[in-house]
């Protein structure tokens, strides 16, 4: 509706000041005035209406305010009453992204990560409507509102890219960190759809000058009306000079002394189009209801880890006697420099708690253990305590302690190993009996999943008492955090119910909402989703088992797309309980590749120790390590890493991710088209206006899949989609080697195992 028409309306700010309703709320709550002619049958109901009056006025006179926050390109447009759930706006507008589960479970994103939102915006017949995108915090302040852009006409798809708040290398440990803390929690999008009635009266102006319509005049004379109209906004942020340019148009329209095609080129010109495109006049604006985004802390998304035994760590043999002698807390300070000086910035720990004696499991999981045996970690605990106390072999708790206060030194987080998981000497055997699950004859069964058997491992029985067992964990946590640790790698929480881990995330979250939390749940599609709404920050995934250039391209689309706002998938190129046959069988470039893939294709990448080392001995008829280290203390001579060149290709990767902005999001990921079924591209790119740099950031990935032999590709780059100049030569530089290429449209590669397994390529703006 324009104000030129026969009813009356309101004019508004489209967007209200924090704590302050929105113009429609306003008009909704504000009520009818009542008939002159009904009777107040009680002086408690007149002053009731006396109250409502002087509220109504005070709305009335606040909706002439405007907002500080309110961002230029928010002009304000007649106003609309506020829908209820259910009820059409004047604009329609439907199916807002993310919103998966009916916007039960909010999507979650990084502080700073750059996302994209999407709706189907639409009006009646053949007007034209915009979309605007308003990005509101908590506290309902609004920190971004972007006009979005229509990619699919035919189905009204509209999108924009939006980043929630700026990025911050805080740390949870450090002085700052609280200000970080404020901005976490619920933001909320919503979008606006909006009469675009200038777009709609230009291109009708346009043909009807060009044919000399009969009825060019009303049309021009519209235009005048329309300009004008635009000039006085109220709640516009249109400077005066921007004003002045409207409304000389507007004149220029009305004078009838010029030829129409004159009258037409004063609205008609890049000067209007600017205006449009910043400050469009925004008739019958139409809200979505709120769409929810988690907004959590970073390294919730962008993320690298390193993983270590702490009791592998300064292992040594004892020349005297033959024996291993095992490394402790103290000793894994030496872990802790080798993932900083490799990039990484969070160290991951297996259980560090005391391992159990009963059924201990012998090397390459035997039922059997030897006098020297440790034992698996995850046989968690022994007569000296459970999952509160820390092993006697590695050291006390002032030693865990000192740990973490060190890896805060270098910069580093940790993350320790949560398995819900009991040996038979755990002392919860004895307290809480009736938390285990007990067969017939009384005895506690082990844990088994057919045909294997888990004979070192009693599993927690969660019917009988869930609710206590919550609170032991939660407690247990809470511990954790106190003597550092600000991440929780979770083992197997796929075998617990969900809804306990979303009671406990929940619970550990409200005291201390920095905390993360890593799912290690190699399962079913659904029960990995489903504990990424019970609130897992980041999961493992089947990343492992993608090695083919179908199978890549489909998990990176996968992986880098909405599901990115619900799971977060970290790629890990082996752990101590996965080895491929992929990275068993092609060697020292197999290595390399899998560790540019997964370092590249998900924000969340990590690397267990030993990789360095070419470590890629299977156990026969396992997909793991013969001789794991989950069994056996490993000594390694790291001074033989050099040899191989991965620690230099782990260290080169972190580095081109610390420096470019495209790598953070789970969001911004294409996959190229090339010729070659042995070579893999994608692109990663973030807008200038998202990169704190000022300039757009690029990153071209190609990557050989096959470790043995040489492979050639033409790689076809859709220029225009990255804002790259079409009319010539783009300049890359390889951030692995340092050579520059000149691209364009179809671009050749070749690409040796024995050379470059891959180009990383960024394009230099």
């Amino acid at each position: 509706m324009t104000e030129s028409s026969s009813t009356k309306v309101t004019t508004s700010t489209s967007a209200a000041a924090p704590d302050e309703k929105s113009p429609e709320t306003r008009s909704a709550t504000a009520g009818n005035p009542s008939s002159a002619g009904t009777r107040r049958t009680s002086a408690k109901a007149s002053s009731t209406k006396t109250k409502r009056k002087t509220a109504t006025s005070r709305k009335r006179r606040s909706a002439s305010k405007i907002s500080p926050d309110t961002p230029d390109a928010l002009i304000a447009a007649p106003s609309l009453p506020v829908n209820e759930p259910g009820q059409f706006g004047r604009i329609n507008v439907l199916d807002v992204t993310p919103n998966e589960e009916g916007g039960l479970y909010p999507g979650r994103v990084e502080l700073g990560e750059l996302f994209t939102v999407t709706a189907q915006v639409f009006i009646e017949g053949r007007n034209k409507v915009g979309a605007t995108a308003v990005l509101r915090t908590p506290r309902g302040k609004i920190m971004a509102s972007r006009t979005m852009t229509c990619v699919n006409p035919g189905l009204d798809r509209w999108t924009v890219e939006l980043q929630a708040g700026e990025h911050s290398d805080v740390k949870p440990w450090e002085e700052g960190f609280a200000a970080v803390k404020r901005q976490l929690g619920h933001w909320t999008v919503t979008v606006e759809g909006w009469e675009d009635t200038f777009a709609t009266w230009l291109h009708d102006a346009r043909i009807k000058v060009r044919v000399h319509d009969s009825d060019v005049e009303n049309a021009l004379d519209e235009g005048a009306e329309l300009l004008t109209r635009w000039s006085k906004t109220r709640g516009s942020k249109l400077h005066a000079e921007a004003k002045k340019t409207l409304q000389a148009a507007a004149a220029t329209l009305a004078n009838k002394e010029l030829d129409p095609a004159e009258r037409l080129a004063a609205a008609d010109n890049d000067e209007i189009a600017a205006l449009h495109e910043s400050n469009p006049l925004r008739d019958g604006v139409s809200e979505s209801r709120p769409v929810k985004l988690k907004v959590e802390r970073p390294k919730s998304s962008f993320a690298a880890w390193y993983q270590f035994f702490p009791r592998s760590e300064g292992a040594y043999v004892d020349e005297a006697n033959g024996k291993i002698v095992q490394g402790t807390l103290k000793t894994s300070v030496a872990g802790l420099e080798r993932a900083k000086a490799e990039g990484f910035d969070i160290v991951y720990l297996p259980p560090i708690f005391p391992i159990g004696v009963t059924n201990r499991k012998g090397r390459n999981n035997t039922l059997v253990a030897g006098p020297d045996d440790p034992g698996s970690p995850f046989g968690i605990g022994s007569a000296e305590g459970g999952h509160d106390t820390v092993d006697p072999l590695l050291g006390t708790m002032d030693d865990f302690k000192a740990l973490c206060a060190k890896a805060h030194e270098l910069g580093l987080e940790i993350a320790l190993d949560f398995a819900l998981q009991c040996s038979p000497d755990h002392p919860w055997v004895k307290e809480h009996p009736n938390w285990f699950r007990h067969k017939p004859d009384g005895t506690i069964a082990f844990a088994e999943n057919p045909p294997k058997k888990y004979q070192d491992i009693y599993p927690i029985d969660f019917n009988a008492d869930m609710e206590g067992i919550e609170k032991e964990v939660v407690r247990l946590m809470n511990l954790w955090i106190d003597a550092g640790v600000t991440i929780f790698r979770v083992d197997n929480p796929h075998t617990k119910p969900v809804r306990f881990w979303q009671d406990v995330i929940a619970s550990v979250t409200r005291r201390h909402p920095e905390t993360l939390f890593l799912a290690e749940a190699f399962t079913r599609p659904g029960m990995m989703r489903a504990l990424s709404y019970a609130g897992f920050t980041q999961s493992h995934c089947y990343f492992p088992w993608r090695n083919t250039k179908e199978q890549l391209e489909e998990y990176l689309n996968t992986t880098n797309c909405d599901d990115g706002f619900y799971q977060h998938n970290t790629f890990w190129p082996t752990t101590p309980d996965i080895l491929t046959a992929y990275v068993r069988d092609n060697g020292i470039a197999g290595h390399a590749v899998r560790a540019v893939l997964a370092a590249l294709g998900s924000p969340s990448w990590g690397i267990y120790n030993g990789y360095e080392l070419i470590e890629n001995r299977q156990r026969p008829g396992f997909e793991e390590q013969i001789d794991n280290e989950k069994y056996e203390i490993k000594v390694r001579d790291w001074s033989q890493a050099k040899k191989y060149g991965i620690a230099e290709m782990l260290t080169s990767l972190n580095r081109i991710r610390r420096a470019h902005p495209a790598t953070h999001s789970y969001h911004n990921v294409t996959v190229l088209r090339s010729s070659d079924d042995n070579v893999l591209a994608f692109v990663r790119h973030t807008p200038a206006e998202f990169t704190g740099t000022g300039k757009p950031d690029t990153l071209i990935v190609v990557v050989n899949l096959d470790g043995h032999n040489a492979h050639q590709s033409l790689i076809h780059l859709e220029l225009g989609d990255f804002g790259l100049p079409t009319d010539r030569g783009v300049q890359l530089k390889d951030e692995l080697t340092g050579r520059e290429f000149t691209w364009g449209w179809d671009n050749f590669v070749s690409l040796a195992p024995w050379a470059d397994v891959a180009h990383v390529l960024s394009v230099q703006y």
